[in-house]
Parts: C-alpha cells; sequence; structure tokens
C-alpha cells in the first residue's frame, strides 16, 4: 500500500518553483545566478576551513581539542553577520525576529511561536511518506537552483589542521562542496541550511560523512544556543536533497531537560539512553573517545533506521556533545486516517524543531491556548509505542552491537551548566531589539578586514515576550 498526504511543502528558496515550471526554465537556461553548470564557471564564495577536532569533553565544557581551546568562535560570528546581511538585503520572504514567541507555563518549558508567514497559499502537492530513502530527482526543487547570494559561505575540513577565512574563494566544481545557505522560510534568528556536498546532489538520507560534517559545524560554532537538526524523508524533510537545518535559540528545549535512563556503553566510549518523561519516546547519545566515535555510532544508527524504512528525526545539542533520536509515526498515522481532525486543522507538522519542544503555531488562537497539555497531546501522536521502540532499539543495537544495561542519568541544563557563555545569560533577559540587530550587521565590513576579534560580539537576540 503507497501512503501519500496531502500537505503544502516549506519554501526553503526564493527560487523553489512548480516542478513544471522550474522544468521549464532548466530546459531553456536559467538566466540567473544559481549552483548549476550554467552559472558556476568562475563563481566565488566565501570559504571557512575548520580544524577537525578529535576530543570531545563530557559533561560540561565545550567540544574541542584535548590541548587547545577553540579560536575565537570565528565560525559562530561568520554565520551571524552573514546572516544578517541577507536579511537587510531583503532575501527573506518575512522578519522572523517580529514572530510573538513564548515559554507555555509548566514543568517542561515548552516554547511556542507564532509563526504566520511558514503557511503557504501555495496549491497543496502530493508527498509520499511510506518510503524513507527516495531515489533523488532532478526535476524537483533541490539545493543546485538556489540562487547564490542565499549561499553564506562554504564549509570544508581545512588541509594544514588550522582555521582559515577566505572572503572570495572559487567554487572548486570538481570536489563538490559542501555549503552553508539561509532558509527563506525560518524558523528562528540564524535559521540556515547545511548541504553537505551540493554539487553531488545526494538524496535526503543520512551517511558517515555527512552526518561528522554536521558534529563539525556545531563543535566549531561553539554555541550551545546553536542546534543542527534533521528530518528524514517520512518524518517530514520537505526536500529530498541530502541537508541539515540549523538556528539559534537563547533557551534550553524541553528535551535537553528530560531525564535519561542508560541502555548501555559502546566501546568506544560512547553511552546510549532511553529518554524519559518526555512525550516522544527515543534515544540520546552521548560521550565517545573521539567526535567520530560518537558521529559513527549515531549515524551507524540511523542508517539501520533508514534501510529498515523507520522514519526519524534528529537533534545535535551541547556544541555536539549530545545526540537525540526519534524514530517516529506521526505522518503515517496521518495517511492512514488516524490523527484527529482536532490536531489536523493545526497545520502542525511535527518535525524535529516541534519534537524538541519548539511549537511552531501557525495559527493565532493555537498560539493563544497553546499549553503544555496541548504540546504534550500533540508530541505523544508522533512516539513509536513502546513495543514498537523496543522492536526498533533491538535493530540498532544489533546493527552496532551493543549489550545492555542500565542507570538513571538526570541530565546538565543550559540553564545550570557554568560554561553557559554570560552574553547568552544577559540575552536570555532580553526581549528583541532593534539595537542587537544593529550591532550584528556591523560586523559584516570587517570580515575581510581581517579584524576578527571584533568577532566577539556573538549576539543573539530573542523574541520572548514578557
Amino acid at each position: 500500500m503507497m501512503l501519500r498526504i496531502k500537505r503544502v511543502p516549506t519554501v526553503v528558496s526564493n527560487y523553489q518553483k512548480d516542478e513544471a515550471e522550474e522544468g521549464a526554465r532548466h530546459s531553456s537556461g536559467c538566466g540567473r545566478n544559481c549552483f548549476r553548470s550554467c552559472c558556476l564557471p568562475g563563481a566565488k564564495l566565501p570559504l571557512y576551513a575548520f580544524k577537525k577536532v578529535s576530543k570531545v569533553v563530557c559533561g560540561k565544557g565545550s567540544v574541542g581539542t584535548e590541548n587547545e581551546e577553540p579560536s575565537i568562535d570565528f565560525l559562530d560570528s561568520l554565520l551571524i553577520g552573514e546572516w544578517e546581511d541577507r536579511m537587510q538585503r531583503g532575501l527573506f520572504r518575512y522578519d522572523v525576529t517580529a514572530c510573538e514567541t513564548k515559554v507555555i507555563p509548566g514543568e517542561y518549558g515548552f516554547i511556542a511561536q507564532l509563526n504566520e508567514g511558514r503557511h503557504l497559499k501555495k496549491r497543496p502537492t502530493e508527498f509520499r511518506v511510506d518510503k524513507v530513502l527516495q531515489p533523488f530527482d532532478e526535476n524537483k526543487f533541490n539545493f543546485t537552483k538556489v540562487g547564490q547570494e542565499e549561499v553564506l559561505f562554504q564549509f570544508e575540513a581545512s588541509e594544514d589542521d588550522e582555521v582559515h577565512f577566505f572572503p572570495n574563494a572559487p567554487i572548486d566544481i570538481d570536489n563538490s562542496p559542501s555549503v552553508v545557505a539561509i532558509n527563506v522560510s525560518p524558523i528562528e534568528y540564524g535559521h540556515v541550511l547545511l548541504v553537505p556536498r551540493i554539487l553531488e546532489r545526494l538524496p535526503q538520507r543520512i551517511d558517515h560523512e555527512s552526518f561528522l560534517l554536521a558534529l563539525y559545524m556545531a563543535a566549531e560554532a561553539g554555541n550551545p544556543y546553536f542546534r543542527l537538526g534533521y528530518n528524514s524523508l517520512g518524518a517530514f524533510a520537505t526536500i529530498n536533497h541530502l541537508h541539515f537545518q540549523a538556528y539559534y535559540l537563547a533557551a534550553p528545549f524541553p528535551i535537553e531537560r528530560a531525564p535519561s535512563k542508560k541502555i548501555t556503553t559502546t566501546s568506544g566510549g560512547v553511552k546510549i539512553s532511553d529518554i524519559l518523561n518526555y512525550p516522544v519516546r527515543g534515544l540520546v547519545f552521548e560521550g565517545g573517545n573521539t567526535l567520530e566515535d560518537l558521529s559513527n555510532v549515531v549515524s551507524d544508527s540511523c542508517i539501520c533506521l533508514q534501510e529498515n524504512n523507520i522514519p526519524y528525526n534528529v537533534l545535535i545539542a551541547d556544541s555536539g556533545k549530545r545526540i537525540f533520536l526519534f524514530p517516529q509515526c506521526y505522518a503515517e498515522k496521518q495517511a492512514l486516517g488516524e490523527v484527529s481532525s482536532e490536531l489536523l486543522d493545526t497545520q502542525v507538522n511535527p518535525a524535529v524543531w516541534e519534537i524538541s519542544g519548539h511549537m511552531v503555531l501557525k495559527r493565532k488562537e493555537d498560539y493563544e491556548e497553546a499549553s503544555e497539555e496541548n504540546a504534550w497531546r500533540l508530541l505523544a501522536e508522533v512516539s513509536l509505542s513502546e513495543e514498537r521502540l523496543q522492536e526498533v532499539k533491538e535493530l540498532i543495537f544489533e546493527s552496532i552491537c551493543c549489550k545492555i544495561e542500565e542507570e538513571i542519568v538526570t541530565p546538565v541544563t543550559l540553564e545550570e551548566s557554568d560554561d553557559t557563555p554570560s552574553l547568552m545569560k544577559t540575552l536570555m533577559r532580553l526581549k528583541a531589539s532593534n539595537l542587537l540587530w544593529c550591532l550584528c550587521s556591523s560586523i559584516i565590513p570587517f570580515l575581510s578586514s581581517g579584524l576578527w576579534s571584533f568577532m566577539e560580539f556573538s549576539m543573539v537576540p530573542l523574541g520572548f515576550v514578557a
């Protein structure tokens, strides 16, 4: 049985059009600055070459090398500055900083945002939800069709194990670059897309190399309020072209507060735990002797789910030190008519951000009536049953050859960590203001001048309603 749902895909690029229109345009030449052979020769973009880290610092602290502090969080400041520049140039479909946001009263601290700009008045399209792995379709929208002005910079490992920034680097067509681009329909401040090896046109499926790249980005940013997320097909990925999402939110996600129960520790030192007392059942991975150990265990788990056709979402938190994995079934229930009309009417697609506790609401009435009970009710529909999750865990543990142990672990939240940047603590007590935007945008002129010390102003505005 083929399962499909009627849904409206999210626009992530200003060049995202209906398939027929895009096909006709491409056949006659695009006439714009895209990421295809017609426009790439001679094209240049900023390049951030990161230093590979190997050591994972567990508990409090940030990911870094064993004997060296991170440089000056330059990636964090570069991303913010370039994103601000695109906002000033009017490339976004709406001003996300004007969206109302509030913490929902209750034990978990779910976060609600009213984002009416993400609701598109566009013809609904058929979307298949019963196949996690689907071949790349050149005729549908993909990230080679974005304009180069939407791309912030290239993101690659350095060749000499040192951090480098090149403001105007050629795009190497023969060695497909990984790029960071804006999401023109942002959920939060600094919302970007990490597209690994963009020219290889990879379908939306995790592999070891791409997942490690995402962990490097989290570690290199060095900011606990910058998280990366991944949605598989069947778990509300909207584009079948390999990508991760990321944005800033200067508050703990509810999932980051959830206690956990240790299941096992791998030979590489990666601890795997059950998530407890949370509406969506899942696993949390942390530790590891090296960043690659952590990355390999998680990517092996994701590959196992993909090969068994199980939709899932991933949240990369704590600057890459803690990773949450959620197998889910909401789209399947929706296609089978098992979701109540009341929940469907909210038009909320529970992907990684909603599952993590950041509820992006499209209707004012849902925002005004937002409650912990309503959030819990929606997310409970996303979760696998205990019995089904146990079957899925057995598949995962078989693929990574783990034994079973048990231990209750209570996580350290961002509010409890001694390493929470003092600037971030201050920002958590502030409303968004135009002054902060102006300060951030003033970073841009310094990018090519080499005055990187100015980049320590890593401003992250917060739009919470008092």
